[in-house]
């Protein structure tokens, strides 16, 4: 918010509030660093004596600007914060500091912070924004006998979904300790399919999980990469890739943020990513440009399928017999035919093997007489028909291009002798001197995750990196600890209906991996058995959940009805939503009997969102500078490829107003609620908050939410909790890192090293090698179920040729399924959205500093586009989908490839919400285009989510549009058109924030 904003809107109320900062409080059992300026983690910012800022203190902590968590520190006069910068001691980052996380402070100063716990009036509408303020007592009270009641009755009927916060490892024990599977985060809506897809290939995945080794890259190829992945350290990596020389290619609709210093652009239209990966393949097969040993060796591609029709169909075969091996380490039952004696053998015998050769083509028999094939036979067979010319015409990228950038690729990864002199020995006990370089680097995010054929584009993209064999290689794609996990991961999900009981907590996570039907979440007679419908025949392997999907079916009562929905941290009725104004509708949805169809909303927020009107009951929540956090090796830690890594966050100020930590909120109901875990035999509370929670807890024994500084001493790895931990993390700029020895360091699938150490480290249940799934016969099990030819589970008959046709274990390629139901010729155009480098999500286009470079957003298309369209640069147009329309300004850019319309999301506000003064560009110029899209797609006679058949990706990048001029004499005003959305009670408001801001320029002079 701009400072004459601020001075031109009218005051809200400022109850209870401090006009000025209020002195720091005293850090709990020590957990702030303090340093002054001549502290040698200071020394790279120097102060003249005469600078007021030599007086400050300085206190890091770990950035949450976006999901990239920075180290940062934060600089304080007299308690209050003066300015963020990059701590330079900090592994992660370095030092580097982005515009966002330099913005952070103006999180504290927003006039959109909710400081009080809020009740909606009696009477009054939801949307309406009619609050009650209510003490911190009678809102636990109220949640405690609620949710006591559900949990005592249907525990299912308590629904608690989170956006994007960084502590699902507390959330997702809270929703098992209730007894609720009806659990998810953010997922589901972001990239679930780049998740699953490489989890279920390789064993890890983009980017919390692996990454590209760019300091070994000399060519990186980065596909569907928005600004705000993994930001300040990429950006580092890409400036040294750069400097030395290193190849850079953007394949993407959009030229724009890292793509701008790409050596070369490849416009791809949207959806198509797939096709190009499969054209890929076809060339490099054709040119034997493959990685062979590896092929051979790391991967599935020669074991042998069973080609008979049957229940084995498609499936591995295997010796029964054989069982596994006698140290219990891998598997040893799966067949291949080595060429040299013509004959069957195991595919990964134990010890040292004999001299052969594992076929990777042909077709052979059994000796029972089954036909097999090896799997890379039939990857072979599947990529012969997706040649250039193909691809050319679903992507728009020239065949010769592809043919180009296929041969760049295999000659650039395999063309060379270049390894690195670092011994490891193998899962099977082979030493190796060495581990050879295979300097081709891919990176790739929501661009191909976002789309319903994500999933299987996705796996295109991991067979395309192992066929090259770059998976953890130097160079190449290289895991974080904790993964490369199991393929499939042994984690189930929650689902047996039997075991669903009152007070009882659930005996599985409420969300995992499914590797066979039998381990979907259904009712007996098939329905779905969470709200979601995540792991139900619809979406199977919805690792993440279906966020999207919650409060659509809570309304409808599909699959049941829900009691209490807590959302936390996710604007669901605006920007966090396929069709925000369907959602409100559905939170306002009334049964016969004029009673709500979800009776009770809770909404957990630091700011006052879109979706904050909605509740019946409001919390209101900290700041990451005000709150104890654990980004923990349990949930989605940062990691880096040399080693595991998890930090922290310690309150630097104290909470404003009444607001709380919403970790310490869940710690205190699962105390009064009694749940196992949180509780003593005698029903009295085990932990004073959260603070205290992460010391103690123990995931397994010697594992908690921390790896750093435990044991008695504080210096094991796995071991006791350690009640000094938060001061160890302190001391040391609130980050752990263990450099792992140089031979754990790659390789990691098949190390047995790593091996070991991984399940040391509880990170895995067996330490057997990770094949990669060339061929996922995972995917097969389910197709086989609903061909009718495997015995068990059986899909409805609706859902049948939907299965079969997605869960192929080979890749291929599909258009996404809007393009089924949409005319392409009556809306020729693909629309997409990206998050600016600068905002995140709704969080950031209320902070005044931000808000100055992106105060609202354009519609950005190429020249050619606009032409055909009658529409001119700058002029306002209308941009309409079959679901919807909405009207905005039109920017002309070569950057956007011709087929593609594009702008930034979340910028785009409703009037009245965020605390933006009335004529606030983001509320009159803003928009935003989720009003494009459908939740839901027509299926047969009624309809299914508009979402990925094997994930339930939420097909945010499906939609297709067309432009219009806007004609003249049309109103200039935002459309669609909304309700103003008034203030609530203890909301900071503008004049409060300002006073707030000027305390901290003045040091507090001036008030």
């Amino acid at each position: 918010m701009r400072i004459r904003d601020l001075r031109r809107a009218r005051p809200a109320s400022y109850d209870g509030l401090p006009r000025r900062a209020a002195p720091l409080r005293a850090a709990r059992g020590g957990v702030h660093k303090e340093s002054r300026l001549n502290d040698p983690a200071c020394a790279a910012v120097p102060h003249a004596p005469e600078d007021p800022l030599a007086s400050s203190e300085i206190r890091t902590t770990t950035c949450c600007m976006c999901a990239c968590r920075c180290g940062i520190r934060v600089h304080l006069r007299d308690g209050r914060p003066l300015y963020i910068d990059g701590n330079p001691r900090h592994p992660l980052n370095r030092g580097v500091i982005c515009a966002k996380g330099s913005a952070g402070l103006m999180k504290q100063f927003s006039p959109a912070r909710l400081t009080q716990p809020l009740r909606r009036k009696a009477g009054a509408e939801r949307g309406a924004g009619e609050f009650e303020p209510i003490s911190w007592d009678e809102a636990l009270a109220l949640l405690t006998e609620r949710l006591g009641r559900i949990r005592r009755t249907d525990p299912k009927q308590f629904a608690f979904f989170t956006g994007r916060d960084q502590m699902q490892a507390l959330t997702a024990l809270f929703a098992r300790q209730f007894g609720t599977p009806n659990y998810a985060a953010h997922g589901g809506l972001c990239s679930v399919n780049m998740a699953a897809g490489m989890i279920y290939s390789i064993g890890g995945s983009f980017w919390e999980f692996g990454g590209p080794d760019l300091e070994r890259a000399r060519l990186f190829v980065m596909i569907g990469t928005a600004e705000d992945h993994h930001s300040n350290p990429l950006k580092i990596a890409l400036g040294r890739f750069r400097q030395r020389g290193g190849r850079f290619i953007a394949i993407n609709p959009v030229r724009s943020g890292y793509a701008a210093i790409a050596d070369e652009w490849i416009p791809i239209r949207p959806g198509s990513d797939g096709a190009l990966f499969m054209a890929l393949l076809h060339e490099l097969l054709g040119a034997e440009l493959i990685d062979r040993a590896f092929l051979q060796r790391c991967t599935n591609a020669p074991q042998l399928v069973v080609l008979d029709e049957g229940e084995r169909e498609g499936l591995f075969a295997f010796d029964p017999a054989a069982g596994r091996a006698p140290d219990g380490r891998h598997p040893h039952n799966k067949l291949a035919w080595d060429k040299l004696t013509q004959s069957v053998v195991a595919a990964y015998p134990q010890g040292v093997e004999a001299a052969r050769d594992l076929a990777l083509e042909g077709h052979f028999n059994l000796p029972d007489g089954t036909r097999v094939a090896p799997s890379f036979q039939l990857l072979r067979e599947r990529v012969a028909d997706t040649t250039p010319e193909w691809a050319e015409a679903l992507t728009g990228i020239p065949a010769a291009r592809i043919r180009r950038l296929a041969r760049e690729l295999g000659q650039t990864a395999l063309m060379h002798d270049d390894s690195l002199p670092i011994p490891w020995t193998d899962a099977w006990g082979h030493a190796h001197a060495g581990v050879p370089l295979r300097p081709v680097a891919f990176h790739a995010m929501r661009g191909l995750a976002a789309h319903s054929n994500g999933f299987q584009t996705v796996r295109a993209l991991s067979v395309l990196m192992s066929v090259l064999g770059t998976i953890d290689a130097p160079g190449g794609f290289r895991h974080k600890a904790p993964y490369p996990r199991h393929i499939v991961p042994n984690y189930r999900a929650f689902n047996d209906p039997d075991k669903l009981k009152p007070d009882t907590p659930l005996d599985a996570q409420p969300l995992g991996f499914p590797a066979s039907p039998e381990e979907l979440a259904v009712q007996a007679d098939g329905t779905p058995l969470r709200i979601d419908h995540a792991f139900s025949w619809a979406y199977p392997l919805a690792v993440h959940g279906l966020m999207h999907n919650v409060i659509a079916n809570a309304a409808r009562g599909d699959p049941y009805r829900i009691d209490t929905l807590l959302i936390y941290m996710a604007n669901m009725a605006w920007n966090s939503s396929m069709d925000p104004l369907a959602v409100r509708e559905a939170l306002n949805a009334r049964d016969e009997h004029g009673e709500h169809k979800i009776p009770f909303v809770v909404v957990c927020d630091a700011f006052q969102s879109e979706t904050v009107a909605y509740a019946d009951l409001v919390l209101p929540d900290t700041t990451y500078l005000e709150r104890h956090d654990a980004m923990s090796l349990l949930d989605r830690p940062i990691s880096e490829f040399d080693g595991p890594m998890d930090s922290v966050r310690v309150p630097v100020l104290p909470p404003m107003g009444q607001c709380r930590p919403f970790q310490d909120v869940l710690v205190e109901l699962a105390s009064r609620l009694r749940f196992p875990a949180f509780t003593h035999a005698d029903g009295t509370r085990k932990y004073a908050d959260y603070a205290d929670f992460v010391v103690r807890y123990e995931h397994q024994p010697g594992i908690g939410f921390l790896m750093g500084w435990r044991g008695e001493q504080g210096n094991e790895l796995r071991g006791a909790p350690n009640p000094k931990q938060w001061e160890a993390y302190a001391r040391n700029d609130c980050v752990f890192h263990h450099r792992l020895p140089e031979g754990l360091q790659y390789r990691r699938n098949w190390n047995r090293a790593y091996l070991d150490f991984a399940k040391a480290m509880g990170w895995r249940q067996r330490d057997c090698p990770i094949q990669l799934s060339v061929y996922a016969d995972t995917l097969q099990t389910f197709r086989l179920a609903a061909q009718g030819k495997r015995p068990g589970r059986q899909p409805p008959e609706a859902l049948r040729e939907r299965v079969v046709a997605w869960f192929d274990p080979l890749p291929f390629w599909a258009p996404p399924l809007e393009d089924g139901v949409t005319d392409a010729q009556a809306y020729p155009l693909h629309a997409v959205t990206q998050r600016p480098m600068a905002m995140y999500h709704s969080w950031d286009s209320q902070n005044a500093w931000l808000r100055q470079l992106h105060s609202h957003n354009a519609l950005h298309v190429h020249p050619a586009t606009a032409r055909a369209a009658g529409v001119e640069d700058g002029a306002m147009c209308w941009v309409e989908s079959r679901w919807g329309r909405v009207r905005c300004r039109i920017r002309c850019s070569e950057a956007v490839e011709p087929g593609t319309v594009w702008t930034w999301n979340a910028i785009g506000k409703a009037p009245g919400a965020w605390q933006l003064p009335a004529e606030a560009d983001e509320s009159r110029k803003g928009f935003l285009l989720n009003h494009l899209l459908s939740a839901t797609l027509p299926w047969g006679e009624g309809h299914i989510a508009n979402a990925d058949p094997v994930t339930g990706q939420a097909g945010w990048y499906d939609v297709r549009v067309r432009l219009r001029p806007c004609e003249p004499g049309e109103p200039d005003e935002p459309f669609p058109r909304v309700e103003t959305v008034p203030a609530p009670p203890g909301v900071l408001g503008i004049g409060a924030a300002l006073r707030l801001v000027v305390a901290r320029l003045t040091g507090g002079r001036r008030s």
